[in-house]
């Protein structure tokens, strides 16, 4: 199954599951009915057979001690995410350099006004060559002639509010009963509360590799801004967000004001900022822009992230574009090498050979964890592979103000008025949100098949 736990404090904030319809696991195929479906009923049960109590029927058939799971519900991408206590509720980020503009590399400028205060002037965005600090003996202070005067980096604040993630469900108290007589399961109760439990923790992975797409369908999914902010708009930047509109990719028109645009309190619509990560779409998100991936988009990203100061912690991506970079290596005889990856939180490393620890492959010794939910981002006919985003873990975090909780009250517990009916019912809680503190140092490819 692949779960990764981190640190023990926070197991319970990366296990859980989403809610099923209902919750009873009885005799016949598994129907799930609520809180109960009685053995002796004529009608279909969930699986369309009928006479459940006749020999068409599985009545009375055990199932044994343990129900197998035949989902996939590996939570890579959330147990990747460094888990940070949610300490306060936004953060100030460096917008611009005090001189030499916001871009990775410092600018400067040859040409134009040399005195004044401008684009190429003392503190501008693209000051002259001569102008970065070099001044002549005994310079006189606040003098533009001798290359002095104010100065003073931009920050800009950001803030996220807290997203609550619940599932809930119940059961009856026949059901409790009747799974320990002749079904032979047992305790119902801790056989779902553990399905449950890893629902949970499967949602909310989904919810952070949420498409981009998603976003921009107000009117279908006018409530997805209750999710986590999903990874795939953390690492985008204006020129994508321009590419998929006119329906290319969404129906909405990325504005500065809608779920597209906007992200922790400011928006990335208006303009190129800090708020680009940066992102290999090609020229255009058009059915004839898709290309194949090669080993030279690989490289030119980890180049351009760590030229921009990011420094690349992991790679995620689906197990067909790992596929995809294990055959270009090896007709070039090249290999992937292995590595073993501890997860650390807040400066605490696992122990060498515990369950935290697990071996993975790398590219240029950055780990390459397979998501089975990853998108594939592209306008074609024919499917492409998976999307790959590059996470400076550094700067990426999600911020836990409540670890996930489990409630249960009800008949068990010796109080059916509490939840007002003749069994239990019981909940999953985490509440937390994700965030960045350096935009510049993610990355994202996309459009390739």
């Amino acid at each position: 199954m692949g779960y990764i736990n981190t640190i023990r404090d926070l197991e319970a904030a990366t296990y859980g599951l989403p809610a099923f319809g209902g919750n009873s696991v009885l005799k016949q195929a598994g129907a799930v009915q609520g809180l109960h479906t009685a053995h002796d009923i004529a009608d279909a049960g969930a699986s369309g057979l009928t006479g459940i109590g006749t020999t068409t029927g599985f009545y009375n058939q055990l199932y044994g001690q343990k129900v197998w799971s035949m989902l996939n519900r590996e939570v890579n991408a959330l147990a990747m995410l460094a888990k940070r206590p949610y300490t306060s509720s936004g953060w100030r980020i460096l917008k611009s350099r005090p001189f030499g503009g916001s871009d990775s590399k410092l600018a400067v400028d040859i040409t134009g006004d040399t005195t004044g205060s401008g684009v190429v002037g003392i503190g501008g965005s693209a000051p002259h060559a001569d102008q970065i600090g070099g001044v002549p003996e005994n310079a006189g202070l606040s003098t533009a002639a001798d290359g002095l005067g104010s100065m003073a980096p931009t920050y800009a604040q950001l803030f996220m509010s807290p997203k609550t993630i619940a599932h809930q469900f119940d059961i009856s108290e026949l059901a409790m009963e009747m799974a320990q007589i002749d079904d032979g399961l047992g305790d119902i109760r801790a056989i779902i509360r553990e399905d449950m439990g890893k629902a949970h923790a499967e949602a909310q992975n989904k919810m952070l590799l949420m498409p981009l797409g998603a976003y921009g369908e107000t009117s279908a999914l006018a409530n997805i801004e209750r999710n986590y902010t999903s990874l795939m708009k953390v690492v985008s930047s204006r020129a994508e967000l321009l590419a998929g509109d006119s329906t290319v990719l969404w129906t909405d028109a990325a504005s500065a004001t809608n779920n597209l645009g906007k992200i922790f309190g400011d928006e990335r619509h208006s303009a190129a900022s800090f708020l680009d990560a940066e992102v290999d779409f090609n020229s255009s998100y058009a059915a004839s822009s898709v290309r194949p991936l090669t080993l030279t988009l690989l490289n030119n990203m980890i180049r351009n992230l760590r030229i921009a100061g990011g420094s690349p912690k992991v790679i995620l991506t689906g197990y067909d574009t790992i596929q995809a970079i294990a055959d270009l290596l090896q007709s070039q005889e090249r290999f992937m090498d292995r590595k073993e990856i501890i997860p650390t939180h807040n400066g605490v490393r696992g122990i060498k050979g515990a369950e935290v620890g697990f071996r993975v492959a790398t590219y240029y010794d950055i780990p390459l964890i397979p998501v089975k939910d990853m998108a594939s981002t592209l306008n074609a006919s024919d499917s492409g592979i998976s999307d790959l985003l590059f996470l400076d873990t550094d700067h990426l975090w999600l911020s836990v103000l409540k670890p996930t909780q489990y409630f249960e009250d009800g008949v068990s517990n010796g109080n059916p008025f509490g939840v007002g009916r003749l069994g239990n019912q019981a909940l999953y809680r985490t509440i937390g949100e994700v965030g960045c503190s350096f935009f510049k140092g993610q990355g994202k490819i996309t459009n390739v098949a």
